[in-house]
């Protein structure tokens, strides 16, 4: 029997790692014990429990279980599953694997089933699904993040299965087998089972030869997939060139697809960078359509290209404050009657063409100012225009 199924965990109690999840005192164990389960989304890296989880949770409920992946769904066969328990007493747990890939039409055809309850629909990806998902997915279920397991626990599964299956380890072979799987307590199993294929006790130079390097998958022991993210992105804020293109090797390395790391760049360049230079968002956009369409290895040179303009480029965060800021009085209630002379079809609306460009009016009825240049860059120049046109 392979190992990875032989040893995957029978019970949430038998789950190595993820305590913060299905610890005796744990948020989402508490919901899972009392018998009212909501729609669920787990998102973390590769190897860290997330289908074992799922699996063990209609375990301990009793519910039928189903396995789907987001990259080969199709709605007739979640009609057909749901069928099949029209007169059940317990509803179906549908688990829907890489739900990152899911389209937009796809999740729209969820929404009913979510929305009557027909089925539990419990979602995993090794991506922070918040950015996949439509905020209709969202606020119909609950996100939960997996972490990398821990080297101490998968130490305790290594030697718990060593004992078992009567395998013996070279120390510094044990070490490797723990150090190099980076989190990922799967590809730490599939490594020791073909090892043990070979030779018993087993050495650091046939587990070397099979895996010569340590694994990241986007995880190493002092940082997530999502840290090595953000670590990118605070590079570039703060002009660090070398950093940047650091944490971008780091990623690519991992395993990380290049399309993720565009669009995080994307990001950074109105973020960050805005109006200070406005051709940084183009050339991110630019980037993000070659990424899509050459993929690995060669997309990691135009991703560099881009890291090191960002990271070169004056940094403003204007537009960001002032979108957020006039967000947030929305939000706070601060909804004002559009002025009659700007409605559609008004007779007193002052055309400024009509005026060379520009004439004096009222735009919102109440005086608001959500908008600061920082006076770096091109937005200096752009400063200098609006008070050119208005004559400030």
């Amino acid at each position: 029997m392979i190992f990875a199924n032989k040893y995957r965990p029978k019970s949430l109690d038998d789950i190595v790692g993820q305590e913060h999840l299905v610890g005796k005192d744990a948020t989402l164990r508490k919901i899972i014990e009392s018998n009212k389960l909501p729609h669920l989304f787990f998102y973390g890296p590769a190897g860290c429990g997330k289908t074992t989880l799922s699996r063990n949770i209609a375990n301990k409920l009793s519910l039928p279980f189903y396995e789907l992946n987001a990259t080969t769904f199709k709605i007739e066969e979640l009609r057909n599953i749901l069928k099949n328990h029209t007169n059940s007493l317990q509803k179906p747990l549908i688990f829907i694997d890489e739900v990152h890939r899911l389209s937009k039409t796809q999740q729209e055809v969820l929404l009913p089933f979510m929305e009557r309850y027909d089925a539990i629909i419990v979602g995993a990806s090794t991506q922070n699904p918040y950015y996949a998902l439509t905020s209709a997915i969202r606020s119909r279920s609950h996100l939960f993040e997996l972490k990398a397991v821990e080297n101490d626990s998968l130490l305790r599964l290594l030697e718990m299965i060593t004992k078992q299956e009567n395998i013996s380890i070279i120390k510094d072979a044990k070490d490797y087998l723990v150090n190099s799987s980076g989190g990922d307590a799967r590809a730490m199993i599939g490594l020791l089972e073909s090892a043990c294929d070979i030779e018993n006790p087993i050495t650091l130079k046939t587990l070397k030869s099979i895996r010569p390097n340590a694994m990241q998958q986007g995880i190493s022991e002092d940082g997530s997939h999502y840290d090595l993210a953000s670590a990118l992105i605070k590079s570039i804020r703060g002009s660090d060139i070398d950093a940047s293109i650091y944490y971008l090797a780091r990623l690519i390395e991992g395993g990380e697809s290049g399309d993720f790391i565009a669009r995080r760049l994307c990001i950074a360049a109105s973020e960050d960078i805005g109006n200070a230079n406005p051709n940084a968002i183009t050339l991110a956009s630019s980037v993000l359509n070659i990424v899509l369409h050459i993929g690995f290895p060669e997309a990691r040179i135009p991703l560099a290209q881009l890291v090191v303009y960002l990271a070169s480029s004056p940094k403003s965060n204007s537009c960001y404050s002032a979108i957020n800021m006039a967000l947030k009085a929305v939000q706070d209630g601060e909804n004002l009657e559009v002025p009659s002379h700007i409605k559609t079809h008004s007779k007193e609306y002052l055309y400024p063409h009509d005026f060379g460009g520009f004439v004096e009016q009222e735009y919102l009825g109440k005086k608001l100012q959500f908008y600061a240049s920082s006076g770096i860059g091109f937005e200096k120049t752009l400063q200098e225009w609006h008070e050119k046109i208005t004559k400030k």
